[in-house]
């Protein structure tokens, strides 16, 4: 899926990895992952006040930054889906490295943030966990104080697939000043309520609805890109936005619905199907 969106990134500029956690007082937050190593990939820490102290990320780092101590650099923050994603980050620095290469992309850092195996991108409603404010806060301020990027909204795109997909189109809507451009890839959950989820059976919807939303269907609904969305028309519209999934992925149907709805809205954005392709980020 990736592949069909590399153009619209240059213009604009995965598998589990651990089980769900179980809800309680013996809950942790797993906010500081192992290294994963990766071509031109480094393992950070920082302090994250939202978090309540240490975060990991991971960071692609172009060649080009190598050969000129001047350059800045644009960035994207790839978000992960439900898992964890570090499986996934080799092969995600080799495609953003191979692109880079051939002149597809920029050179551009890129941020592998670690959204939590079933975070959601958001802040939880109970206030036990504060994923959004963690990027939003914290994350984002650390990233261009600590490297060399654009630290601008011109420089800086969100992207992510699944879990992430549906986290990209959340925060990329919810702060739109600080985005140049917003990809949304094979996205969920992006229906309007969380009784049914293509990807997820019922013990595990349950969890995460009881979890991460409080087991509140209104708390799901305003914090979901559907409600962002409406709320947000006016200030979306020409923030460049693609929304791409596979027409054999399960969350295809819901993907539909919300392209419609952006429609509707005015919200104008790239849509694409990409034929006979499930559920995955790299085909």
């Amino acid at each position: 899926l990736l592949t069909a969106v590399l153009a619209f990134i240059a213009h604009g500029a995965a598998s589990a990895e651990a089980p769900a956690n179980a809800k309680g007082p013996e809950y942790t937050a797993a906010w500081v992952t192992r290294a994963m190593a990766g071509p031109r990939v480094s393992h950070h820490v920082f302090v994250s006040p939202s978090a309540g102290g240490n975060v990991s990320y991971h960071l692609y780092t172009p060649v080009a930054h190598d050969g000129d101590a001047a350059a800045r650099f644009p960035v994207m923050y790839w978000l992960h889906g439900s898992g964890g994603g570090l499986p996934g980050i080799p092969q995600l620095a080799k495609l953003f490295g191979d692109a880079i290469a051939a002149g597809h992309l920029p050179p551009m850092f890129v941020v592998f943030v670690n959204g939590l195996p079933n975070g959601m991108y958001l802040d939880w409603k109970d206030g036990s966990v504060r994923v959004e404010s963690m990027i939003i806060r914290d994350l984002i301020p650390h990233i261009d104080a600590t490297h060399r990027t654009i630290a601008a909204r011109s420089g800086r795109l969100i992207e992510g697939f699944s879990m992430g997909g549906y986290g990209a189109a959340r925060l990329g809507f919810s702060h739109p000043h600080l985005f140049a451009a917003v990809s949304i890839l094979g996205a969920g959950p992006l229906q309007p309520d969380f009784s049914r989820t293509p990807r997820a059976g019922p013990a595990r919807r349950e969890e995460i609805f009881d979890r991460v939303y409080g087991n509140d269907p209104a708390f799901f609904l305003q914090v979901s890109p559907w409600a962002i969305a409406e709320r947000q028309a006016g200030r979306l519209r020409g923030l460049p936005i693609r929304h791409a999934v596979g027409d054999r992925d399960e969350t295809f149907a819901n993907n539909r619905a919300f392209h419609e709805r952006m429609q509707a809205l005015g919200i104008a954005h790239e849509w694409t199907v990409v034929p006979g392709l499930g559920h995955d980020p790299v085909g």
